[in-house]
């Protein structure tokens, strides 16, 4: 296939299913970050724009006699899970640092959405010796309830792991985390970014020196929620990737060099970190020329063409309307992961003109673009429902999403306690609208027909998530930059 045929194709399958909505990229990233204030725990600040969350988890960790109130409830329930917030994190880090400078006043917004995460993370991980908290809450017990964050009254279990009950996936995310804020903090607070920098380090060599899955060690309290399906040697790379990217230091070089062979699958994700640290090593081979880095460029372009729709060696599939689908619990968080991803390794191609083949079709910097572009704007309302899958963004989004502060009316609305099974009767099996709305939450996305039907019982396709919005900052920030 010529490449002008190539091309006619690639523009042909943009185009299918789209409507042309003009979206707008800046009030998409206000609301995306915006999305992490009605997702804290702990003791709300003065400035909460989402009145209707109030303060909550304010004794999280007392059963283990810490202070461990703070941080972000993952999802639609009330449990504190530090695998997927580290990712998350990480990539809200990682945005700010690539796309900093697209987004405009937003860059407050994105470092108090980060530093809600860290300052938290750093008393996970330093509150006591020996030990790193991974998590506040019994899912089991929390998700038998559908009740308001503020009137929690499920025991909340304090989880942690430790040499002898070892967790290098969950650890070695949460040095990945603590060493991008780092960078995004260096300039702002010196001395928080040294902290964070400090405490990257020490995690991440608990997390190497005791290799485990936290899911052997904590069993039925993050699986099968966040089980750690991957292992733990994609944490230790990316870990170890971002401790390089912070301090430029040999040690970690040598790390990243020793994990040795990687895997190279098809997605990115909370669990799944492969492809994000190959592109994150590509950097230093398209931008700086190191011939060292040629390995992480290549495994970044052998992902890449595993992505793209017209590559011979695709093994990604589309709906009809253009929207990527990989699976279906929450395809959302795949496709915003995949697409910064795209993004990212448009931008460091374009930097240097930069192209490659996947077989024989050519790669520009533009192709990658092109697909990152139609992702964003299917989820921004681009699509056959014409509906868009950031709450709160533009006329028909989701109203029933399964969540539980934004379903139950607000302690405003509602002064009396609503406790554990209060909430299903009216509340979670009503047809009504959810009383109050998460601005910029994106749901888990329709099905691999394009469908979505809005029901609040459906979670894989109506919950939103913190690992979903975190991914999406970076390019939203990225098109919103580009007039």
């Amino acid at each position: 296939m010529g490449n002008s045929l190539v091309s006619l194709f690639l523009f042909t399958f943009l185009l299918v299913g789209s409507v042309q909505c003009n979206p707008n990229y800046a009030d998409a990233l206000a609301k995306s970050l915006l999305f992490f204030q009605g997702q804290r725990s702990g003791r709300v600040p003065a400035d909460q724009q989402l009145k209707w969350r109030s303060n909550s988890g304010l004794f999280d960790g007392r059963l283990a006699n810490v202070d461990l109130s703070g941080g972000y409830y993952d999802a639609g329930d009330n449990v504190k899970f530090n695998f997927p917030m580290a990712y998350t994190t990480t990539m809200l880090s990682w945005g700010t640092i690539e796309y900093g400078k697209r987004m405009g006043g937003q860059i407050k917004e994105a470092r108090a959405a980060i530093r809600w995460a860290t300052d938290y993370l750093l008393k996970c991980a330093t509150s006591t010796p020996g030990k790193l908290y991974v998590g506040v809450g019994d899912p089991n017990v929390d998700h038998k309830c559908w009740e308001r964050p503020e009137d929690m009254d499920t025991v909340r279990t304090v989880y942690w792991v430790s040499p002898n009950k070892p967790g290098s996936d969950v650890a070695a995310e949460t040095a990945a985390a603590l060493a991008a804020a780092s960078i995004v903090f260096r300039r702002v607070d010196p001395t928080y970014s040294k902290q964070l920098l400090r405490t990257a380090q020490q995690v991440y060599h608990f997390a190497l020196q005791y290799q485990g899955s936290y899911s052997d060690s904590l069993g039925s309290a993050v699986c099968p929620f966040y089980c750690s399906y991957s292992g733990f040697k994609d944490e230790l790379l990316w870990g170890a990737a971002w401790l390089f990217r912070a301090t430029n230091a040999v040690y970690y070089y040598n790390l990243v060099k020793s994990l040795g062979a990687d895997d190279q699958p098809d997605i990115f994700s909370w669990d799944n970190k492969y492809a994000g640290a190959h592109v994150l090593l590509s950097r230093r081979a398209l931008l700086n020329g190191d011939k060292n880095f040629d390995q992480y460029k290549q495994e970044a372009e052998n992902f890449m063409c595993k992505i793209l729709p017209n590559s011979p060696s695709s093994s990604t599939q589309y709906t009809q309307g253009g929207l990527m689908y990989k699976l279906p619990e929450s395809n959302l968080q795949y496709v915003t992961s995949i697409t910064f991803l795209l993004t990212t390794y448009s931008k460091y191609m374009a930097a240097t003109k930069h192209t490659f083949n996947c077989g024989g079709v050519l790669v520009t910097p533009n192709t990658l673009r092109s697909i990152a572009k139609r992702q964003v704007d299917y989820i921004l309302g681009e699509n056959p429902l014409r509906m868009s899958y950031m709450v709160g963004y533009g006329p028909y989004f989701p109203k029933r999403i399964h969540h539980r502060g934004s379903s139950l009316p607000s302690i405003a609305a509602h002064p009396q306690t609503i406790g554990c099974d209060g909430g299903f009767e009216p509340f979670f099996h009503s047809m009504n609208p959810n009383p109050n709305i998460l601005i910029g939450a994106v749901v888990g996305g329709p099905n691999q027909n394009d469908g979505f039907p809005d029901d609040r019982s459906d979670y894989s396709h109506s919950e939103p998530a913190t690992y979903i919005n975190g991914a999406f900052v970076g390019p939203l920030a990225y098109f919103a930059g580009i007039r």
